[in-house]
């Protein structure tokens, strides 16, 4: 097996050191000659001879790699055309290990239609022979309102029956509701001529382009025309079409005008095997397209090399021209006409955080959808990103956590919290009374509980134990687990701030078999995984106090008489009530008043009470 192994991988490095040293594109085939993958290159050589290092530790890559058994490639010109290559090679072969774009979800576009008098109208189906499409619209609201400003300035025909000119002459066709309510300028009866018509569709793709400057400089110029002849009436039209566009660019601009023709790019990975890209086109200052793609992940591959395919797939879906691409790092990638920007500051950077924004809130709505489908697959992802944090051997599904609570030593105890698979399992919460421990000493408190909890050979291991506290009680309690009962279990801790509000998650990891190293692990606060550790920690937290505050109300409720054998509360309640106090019942002792008291209590407890109070 070894031998033919060897065997395979001489005849592949062979291939590779043949390999000019040019941009292109290659492709690896598995035994049975089916491409597995396809990538691309500016130096062939070089990047395929990558895959074949012995420092290559990368599971997937390596898994790739064993499944190699012959190469092949393509040399082009430039860095665009091996871009290109690789896009329409994948589509083609879809090869098992490439980046899967997820695109279920269909969007609608707007349609012109290439009819004698064209109309207007959304649509989800494209069919190019029978018109020009624009978009798609990921947002229907902006999509509607693109298609009333058309409509209230244009008046497009609505009817769907075909419109010939043969058929104005004959005298075919008659006026319908839409004409006699002002939405249509009835071209089908000659009351609107066909010049006029193709004038307002050629304008109305302009609008759809993004190119509202241009046909408000147009409406103006004719606007001025109108009043000069003394064309009021056209002049007050031109007025009012020149008002709703201002009006609807008003809504819609979100930087300068002066940005105009701009692709924007962002990438959201978050070091997991989906991520996400979303694209913007801009124009006028307005952003007329806003699109975003999920990719599955299938190797280890860079977020600028995905972000490179992504951005040559994209911009041919939509046609994209524009020579200025905005992206959020260094691209090495060159593309011909085309230059990448990374900007710092300005309306350019804005847009880039509007992207990202995007990108972000995609993710968030499509994790959303799918927990509200599958509630267990949200508490799965939550233990994996938890052991990923962490660099644990197994899913932590055992998870406990521990607190103390005290008022200066009086009344000490602790709670154990349990949660299993990332939810509350109270049937296995513990209350803590501290025996050991004299004064208000949190560490020995906690070793105590610690020491009680895991002895007891019928409680099952946890795979993690949180503290509610920082350093030192995560020693100490290392200091139980590991040095005194010999276990080996994960300690974690939640450290507060100043305000006693969660700051971040702390972790014991080993350096060695005698030492561990404290380290703190990097959680965004706005993050799903912090957000559920601070419940637990309030969780536990609640728990303690709870009991804390029982122990002490009881307490407060204590009398001496709870201190004799034989006295209980029934009888409590009687002497309380007829002596009111104490202090009245052993005066009465005292006094030899015994009838009084046998009269109430009997005489064997009056015996146990002169006992005990003389």
């Amino acid at each position: 097996m070894k031998h033919k192994n060897d065997e395979r991988l001489s005849y592949l490095k062979n291939i590779v050191a043949a390999m000019p040293e040019k941009p292109g594109s290659y492709q690896f085939y598995d035994v049975n000659g089916v491409i597995i993958y396809v990538g691309k290159a500016k130096n062939l050589k070089s990047r395929v001879s990558s895959y074949f290092h012995t420092e290559v530790d990368r599971f997937k890559t390596k898994v790739l790699v064993s499944k190699i058994y012959n190469i092949s490639y393509t040399v082009v010109n430039t860095e665009e055309d091996a871009l290109l290559l690789e896009n329409s090679l994948i589509k083609k072969y879809n090869p098992r290990y490439n980046v899967l774009l997820k695109d279920g979800k269909t969007y609608p576009s707007i349609c012109i239609t290439g009819e004698y008098f064209p109309r207007i109208f959304k649509t989800r189906t494209i069919n190019k022979k029978y018109g020009t499409y624009y978009g798609p619209y990921s947002h229907l609201g902006s999509m509607y309102a693109v298609l009333d400003l058309i409509k209230k300035l244009y008046r497009p025909r609505t009817c769907r029956f075909p419109i010939t000119k043969e058929g104005i002459i004959a005298g075919k066709y008659k006026p319908c509701l839409e004409y006699h309510i002002k939405n249509c300028g009835a071209p089908c009866i000659g009351k609107q001529t066909w010049e006029d018509y193709q004038n307002n569709i050629s304008q109305a793709r302009e609008i759809l382009k993004g190119n509202t400057q241009d046909i408000i400089s147009h409406i103006k110029t004719d606007m001025n025309v109108a009043a000069e002849e003394l064309r009021f009436e056209d002049a007050e039209g031109f007025k009012k079409q020149l008002l709703l566009i201002e009006q609807f660019c008003a809504k819609s601009e979100v930087v300068s005008n002066t940005i105009t023709n701009v692709d924007v790019f962002t990438i959201d990975n978050e070091n997991s095997p989906t991520l996400f890209i979303n694209y913007m086109h801009v124009k006028n200052g307005a952003i007329n397209q806003s699109f975003t793609y999920e990719y599955k992940q299938k190797l280890d591959e860079s977020e600028e090399d995905l972000l490179v395919s992504a951005i040559i797939e994209i911009r041919e879906r939509f046609q994209s021209t524009a020579k200025e691409i905005l992206v959020p790092f260094e691209i090495k990638w060159n593309l011909p006409d085309t230059t990448f920007f990374v900007p710092q500051r300005g309306d350019k950077h804005h847009l880039i955080e509007l992207s990202y924004l995007n990108c972000r809130q995609y993710r968030v709505d499509r994790l959303k959808q799918s927990d509200k489908l599958n509630p267990e697959q949200k508490y799965t992802r939550l233990m994996k990103d938890l052991q990923q944090k962490l660099d644990l051997p197994k899913i932590p599904y055992h998870i406990e956590l521990f607190d103390n609570s005290n008022i200066s030593g009086s009344n000490a105890v602790a709670g154990c919290v349990v949660y299993k698979g990332m939810k509350k399992s109270t049937k296995d919460y513990r209350k803590y009374n501290i025996k050991t421990v004299e004064g208000m000493d949190d560490y020995a408190s906690m070793q105590e509980v610690v020491r009680r909890r895991y002895s007891n050979k019928d409680n099952p291991l946890p795979d993690l134990i949180i503290c509610d506290g920082g350093i030192g009680q995560m020693h100490c309690v290392e200091e139980v687990v590991t040095n005194e009962l010999d276990l080996y279990i994960p300690i974690a801790g939640l450290a507060k701030n100043d305000k006693h509000r969660t700051q971040e998650l702390l972790f014991l990891k080993p350096e060695n078999d005698e030492k561990t190293e404290c380290i703190t692990i990097q959680l965004k606060p706005e993050s799903e995984l912090f957000r559920c550790l601070t419940q637990m920690q309030d969780e536990v937290h609640r728990y303690a106090i709870s009991f804390h505050r029982d122990k002490r109300s009881k307490h407060a409720l204590h009398s001496e008489l709870d201190e004799i054998t034989g006295i209980g509360p029934k009888t409590k309640e009687i002497l309380l009530q007829h002596f009111k106090s104490i202090k009245r019942l052993q005066e009465a002792i005292k006094n030899n008043n015994y009838n009084e008291i046998i009269s109430l209590v009997g005489k064997t407890k009056t015996e146990l009470l002169i006992k005990h109070f003389k």
